[in-house]
């Protein structure tokens, strides 16, 4: 049995009134993230790069007070169009992926902050969040929307220090609404884990000015998506560094993974994490966030916590009051805490001197 649909069906109910987008006079028009909401910028163009291939990881050096490697945008750029914009004139575009890996074909929205166009970060790599909703995910990723303020809470969170200024990046996380993936390459089906991990973000090197070290990549998600976001970080701590996983499930539960044991567990956050425990690293940072009406999740991410949350594996969480299992309750949990946790594991864009 599914253990995650009866969650997912919560989560697809409530949130089900507010993933209507806010169209906007500018829908379906041809959008460059090579200039911004201000004009033209003077961003460094696009040169030959590895197609794609994550470099090495510098975070080791930035840490130790030398400047993070900023990656160029290796291209080939995509075609976006606009999907929205937001009250400061960013917009909100969409592409359609082939991943080259993953052999999938889906649609990704991405959305970059104001301070990506400006002058003094011209030169600068900017850190990415890739934003999984709930539900089936499928054919939108419902924080694409406008409604639940996503995008503009980050922009007005990133100017008071609560949050830094992400790239928002947000994949479809299933092939289709019959069933749940887990965000895995389950044998015989669509290579979602590929997709997701692989796919997406070489998709975001080809078209952005991005940073080298795994402390510039994050995830975030609710309730399956939040699932999926947690297993990814876990699974591959050499590309991702930190999540907000709300409201999530905490083991892989399709039922397409049927005769598939071995490669369900190496699929499970509660193996992963042990490994990495026994392995003494890479850290990780995961940002827990329940609501307090959240009654069947909340025991269980406090004993993923108390199990896992030790040595490299380093957890927080966010008690929303009065919350319920809902993307609104949790971009509430962002802007009290959880955002600026997060923020301070990450890289910064370093502006020029």
């Amino acid at each position: 049995m599914n253990r995650r649909r009866p969650a997912a069906l919560i989560a697809a109910a409530v949130i089900g009134a507010v993933v209507l987008v806010t169209g906007c006079s500018e829908e379906g028009a041809p959008v460059s993230f090579d200039s911004g909401p201000s004009g033209p910028s003077s961003a460094a163009p696009p040169h030959n790069g590895t197609g794609g291939t994550p470099p090495k990881d510098d975070g080791a050096a930035a840490k130790n007070g030398a400047a993070p490697r900023t990656m160029l945008p290796t291209g080939p750029k995509a075609e976006f169009t606009t999907q929205s914009s937001i009250g400061d004139g960013t917009k909100i575009g969409v592409t359609t992926l082939k991943g080259p890996k993953s052999g999938f074909t889906g649609k990704v929205w991405v959305w970059a902050p104001a301070q990506y166009f400006e002058e003094k970060y011209q030169n600068s790599g900017f850190p990415v969040l890739i934003a999984l909703p709930g539900g089936n995910g499928y054919p939108k990723n419902y924080w694409m929307g406008t409604d639940l303020k996503l995008q503009s809470s980050i922009a007005e969170w990133s100017k008071t220090g609560k949050s830094l200024p992400f790239i928002v990046v947000m994949p479809v996380l299933n092939p289709d609404a019959k069933h749940y993936y887990d965000g895995s390459d389950i044998p015989g089906q669509p290579k979602m884990g590929t997709w997701m991990t692989e796919d997406v973000p070489d998709l975001v090197r080809a078209n952005f000015r991005t940073f080298a070290s795994r402390d510039g990549w994050a995830f975030m998600g609710s309730s399956s998506g939040g699932f999926v976001g947690l297993k990814s970080v876990l699974k591959r701590p050499d590309l991702f560094k930190a999540v907000i996983a709300s409201g999530p499930d905490i083991v892989p539960d399709s039922p397409l993974w049927a005769g598939h044991e071995a490669e369900q567990q190496a699929n499970n956050p509660e193996k992963l994490a042990q490994e990495l425990i026994d392995g003494k690293g890479p850290e990780v940072a995961l940002a827990f966030q329940v609501g307090t009406k959240e009654g069947t999740v909340v025991p269980k991410v406090r004993k993923f916590i108390d199990t896992y949350g030790k040595g490299p594996v380093k957890t927080r969480l966010q008690l929303i009051p009065g919350g319920t299992h809902n993307a609104h309750t949790y971009v509430k949990g962002m802007g009290e805490g959880t955002m600026e946790w997060i923020s301070k594991q990450m890289l910064a864009p370093v502006p020029s001197s």
